[in-house]
């Protein structure tokens, strides 16, 4: 994938290049940026539109993808999206936080990392890597990220079960951050309690009775315990 780093510009005569290459101008170098070279391209050879696939182009997506790897986008707000400090190329991981109201207060409100290790391959529609993030209000509303198969699925449930955010990684590997797309989650569950105190020795929460009367017409009620 091409960056502007990777250009420069040279003068040479226009008969000595039949095929179409693109004049040194800055929406011409912008364009460009992003753009992935359909095969080798050695130092100092010109570069053809014929060369490259640029973003947009049918096709694009998929030929970003490394094979066997499948893209899956995401919705993020300001917050969730670490606001808007990520950029294409970059690695995250992905957290589910939910409420189940069922339970106690303790452990009602949950979080979980679902993924780890996923190359994020386009913020809204922007793949160039380096370039701008997020739409015209620099606010990023979709985020697409490279993953494994099976995760797809696992990133399609969470999406209904609760909210998503992503947390970015260091660029230099880690042993300890442990292996990528993890089947069935990557770690325990943190609940309501293990972050706050506020929320210890919560038993008097517990509902002791278990019965369920059950009342139809004038009859009287009957209890079902369980």
């Amino acid at each position: 994938m091409l960056k502007p780093e990777d250009m420069v510009a040279k003068q040479v005569p226009a008969a000595d290049f039949p095929t179409a290459i693109s004049a040194d101008l800055p929406e011409a170098v912008r364009s460009m940026a992003g753009s992935m070279t359909k095969h080798a391209i050695g130092s100092g050879d010109p570069i053809a539109d014929s060369d490259v696939m640029k973003p947009g182009d049918h096709g694009f997506m998929a030929a970003a993808l490394r094979p066997g790897m499948r893209a899956v986008t995401i919705g993020v707000d300001a917050t969730s999206g670490s606001a808007g400090l990520v950029w294409p190329g970059d690695r995250v991981d992905l957290i589910l936080t939910l409420t189940d109201p069922a339970r106690t207060p303790g452990r009602r409100v949950s979080a979980e990392t679902i993924l780890k290790d996923a190359r994020v391959i386009a913020i809204d529609q922007q793949m160039i890597q380096g370039g701008s993030a997020g739409g015209a209000d620099g606010q990023a509303r979709t985020m697409t990220l490279e993953v494994a198969p099976d995760a797809v699925q696992r990133v399609s449930v969470a999406m209904r079960l609760g909210r998503l955010s992503i947390s970015v990684r260091a660029l230099s590997p880690n042993a300890a951050d442990g292996a990528a797309d993890t089947p069935g989650g990557t770690g325990s569950s943190v609940y309501a309690s293990d972050v706050s105190s506020a929320f210890g020795g919560e038993t008097a929460s517990v509902p002791t009775d278990r019965t369920v009367r059950v009342y139809h017409g004038s009859a009287d009620p009957k209890e079902f315990k369980y």
